[in-house]
Parts: structure tokens; sequence; C-alpha cells
């Protein structure tokens, strides 16, 4: 039986509860080895319910008056799956908030994001809070995450860019990826490649650029990601430096 958050509020109880009766040990431990939990791993020490993320959102739609209190306390849960249901609902309060509701979920996000510890965790959360957030105000706590020695606040950074990169916004984008192209994880060679491929997908002019221009400093994973989009022959020659044939 899994172990249950201390001091709850029912109604966050009551959510943890509905997780608790899906629980697949079976599942848990595939989910486990998927997102590298074990010592020394990315993932070190978070633990699986073994729940399928179509199945924690629709939980997490039951559960709609949680209080962002509630969510706070939820993401203090040692299960991956706690913590989705949790943002989840602060996803949705965001979008369909107006400006103070924006304001209090986003200082909510950051204040917890030590919770937000796993990738499927950021990716889930920070398009869609932190980065509509920072889009329209002050974005220097981008640069203070990406210099963070904390892996997922780096990947909060990137994550962030997607709200910009959607808004035809790419001047900051491009910047911390270009000032992320030294980072140590291919986790964040692969987010940055990700949001590559977004902006290509908008204006493949500043794509190419891009890579033209940092092209020897670029991680392999990072330019195979951003190129996936182009044809074969383009993409082989992206990855022969043959820009002039692209």
């Amino acid at each position: 039986m899994p172990t249950a958050l201390p001091g709850l509020h029912p109604e966050a109880r009551a959510a943890e509860a509905a997780l608790f009766a899906l629980a697949d040990a079976s599942k848990a431990q595939t989910a486990a080895r998927y997102f590298q939990s074990g010592p020394g791993q990315y993932g070190e020490g978070d633990q699986f319910l073994g729940i399928r993320v179509p199945v924690i959102r629709e939980t997490a739609r039951q559960f709609n008056t949680l209080t962002l209190d509630h969510c706070a306390a939820l993401l203090q849960s040692p299960y991956n799956e706690v913590r989705l249901l949790a943002l989840d609902v602060m996803v949705r309060r965001f979008a369909k908030g107006k400006l103070d509701v924006q304001t209090a979920v986003y200082a909510c996000f950051m204040q917890n994001r030590a919770r937000v510890n796993n990738w499927n965790l950021v990716d889930s959360a920070a398009p869609y809070i932190s980065g509509p957030y920072l889009l329209q105000g002050d974005r220097s706590i981008l640069w203070e995450l990406a210099r963070s020695s904390v892996l997922w606040e780096r990947r909060i950074a990137v994550l962030s860019t997607f709200a910009f990169i959607r808004a035809g916004d790419f001047v900051d984008a491009l910047t911390l990826y270009a000032q992320l192209l030294a980072d140590p994880h291919d986790l964040m060679h692969k987010a940055c490649g990700w949001m590559l491929r977004e902006v290509g997908k908008r204006d493949a002019a500043q794509l190419r650029t891009f890579l033209h221009t940092h092209y020897a400093a670029l991680p392999r994973t990072t330019l195979r990601y951003a190129i996936e989009r182009f044809d074969a022959p383009q993409r082989q020659a992206m990855l022969r430096g043959e820009f002039e044939r692209v």
C-alpha cells in the first residue's frame, strides 16, 4: 500500500486516495526504470504508482476545487503521479484564471519547483504556467534558472520558452539555448533541440541561422532533434555541416 502524506486537507486526501486506488505495482516498476529513478540516475528517489498519464489527468478533473494550498501539499508527495495531478490542476487553474489567479499559480509553481523534479513534471507545467506568465513580464528569472546547478531548474527555463515560441517571440529563446550549448546533461540537449525544432516550424530561416552560427558547439543530440522535420537529404547535409546545400 502506498504511503499517504501526513496532515492533508480532506479534499487533497481524497485526490491522493483516488490515485492510490489506481496503483499498479508492475507498471510502477516499468515507470521507475523509464524515468531513471535508480541510484545515481537523473530521477533518483522518485517513486511511482504505475498510472498512465490520461488516467491521471482524468482523475485531476474530478478535483478541480483543490486550492493552491492543497496542490502545494500534494506536490510534497514522493509519488510522481500525485505531483503530476497537482500540476495538472494548477495548469487548468492558470489557463482559466485572470491575472491575479495566474500570478498566484505562478508563485505556487515557483515556490515548489524543487518538487517539479522529473522531466515529465517540468514538461507538463513549465510551458503552461511559467512560460505564459513570463511572456508578458520580467524574464530575468529565466537566466537565473538557466545558471542553476539543478537540472530541473535549467529544464524549466528551456521549456518555459515554448510559450514565447508559440507567440512568435524567438529572441530570448534562441539566446537562452546558445548559452546552454555546453550543458553537460543529455536531457538538456534534447530539450533545446525540441524547442529549436518548434522555432523551425514557425521560422525555418531563423532555425538555419542559429544552427549555422552555433554548429561547432552544438551537441549532436540537439542538432538531431532540431532538424527532425527536414527532409532526409537536408538532415544528412546538416549533420555533415554542409549548410550551403540546405
